[in-house]
């Protein structure tokens, strides 16, 4: 949090726009932008992006203008309006591939999404949140970044629950949703399918499975409220669930694989600690001799003695 919040208050919070000029559009910036992208907002000016490979063919009107994509598979024409202020990225004739953008302006993250897959989205929303402070000449680590973005991809919708005791339409998290496939899967049973959603950082906090972590970001009564009318119970997998109630997380010599792990010195390590009195030539049957005293010179202290 500090990591981003910090550089944050350096943001502009403004929205630049180019004086009256007809053919351009505004551009969000600053602040603004980085909540437009963390909200998983649709962006002002939304550039469309191509869902096929193909030519493209542009036809204008006096009031619209449309861009036909004729696929190289030889399925249907795509047609994508536009408006006739945007200012076009491709040409009558360019050849162009899924993904491309066809006018200047942002794709809608939830179209790169639906068309392009979860790493190009995750990509996607750490560039466009980099740009923004790199623009104000602020350098954060692309793993602070990462972090929220894959939270805001941690939910799927089930569209087929197969033999798994998931239910179509319902909302899991992915990790419950890759447990439930393995298992089936491991039973010979048929796994379900499913669609990721992007959702903005504040309902993706609300959606969390644990009701501990929910309450204490936002709606407090409500998410309590609901917890208790349908007796959830919470398994306290998370960070925030574990800090509130005080124990140690689950992650880094917190995790319980880690508690009891000792760390032993090689045999080279041990050497090199001590190569000045040579432990391997220690001879300690003196110290059950009756209690009585050793002289220091029969004691070998190896190099150190001279």
């Amino acid at each position: 949090a500090q990591s981003i919040g910090e550089p944050g208050t350096q943001l502009t919070m403004r929205t630049f726009h180019t004086g009256g000029v007809a053919s351009a559009d505004d551009i969000t910036q600053g602040l603004p932008r980085v909540v437009e992208l963390f909200e998983a907002r649709s962006p002002k000016g939304v550039s469309p992006i191509t869902e096929v490979t193909g030519r493209v063919e542009i036809e204008e009107t006096d009031k619209a203008r449309v861009v036909r994509i004729t696929p190289d598979d030889g399925s249907d024409v795509v047609e994508y309006p536009v408006s006739r202020r945007s200012r076009l990225r491709v040409a009558d004739g360019d050849h162009i591939e899924v993904g491309d953008q066809l006018v200047v302006g942002t794709p809608d993250p939830k179209e790169v999404l639906r068309i392009l897959g979860v790493r190009k989205t995750q990509q996607h929303l750490v560039d466009e949140v980099q740009a923004v402070y790199r623009s104000q000449g602020v350098a954060i680590h692309d793993k602070h970044i990462e972090i929220i973005v894959r939270q805001m991809l941690r939910r799927i919708t089930v569209l087929e629950s197969g033999d798994t005791h998931l239910l179509p339409s319902d909302l899991v998290d992915r990790g419950r949703f890759e447990v439930e496939n393995r298992r089936v899967v491991s039973e010979g049973g048929k796994p379900a399918s499913g669609r990721p959603e992007l959702m903005g950082i504040t309902k993706a906090s609300l959606a969390t499975e644990s009701w501990l972590s929910a309450a204490s970001f936002q709606e407090t009564t409500r998410v309590l409220t609901d917890a208790a009318i349908h007796g959830r119970s919470d398994s306290l997998r998370g960070l925030k669930e574990n800090v509130i109630i005080g124990k140690l997380i689950p992650a880094g010599t917190g995790l319980e694989r880690y508690r009891n792990i000792r760390v032993e010195p090689t045999e080279e390590a041990r050497a090199a600690a001590y190569s000045v009195t040579g432990y391997d030539s220690y001879d300690y049957e003196f110290a059950g001799a009756g209690g009585q005293a050793v002289a220091l010179e029969d004691f070998d202290f190896g190099s150190y003695q001279n």
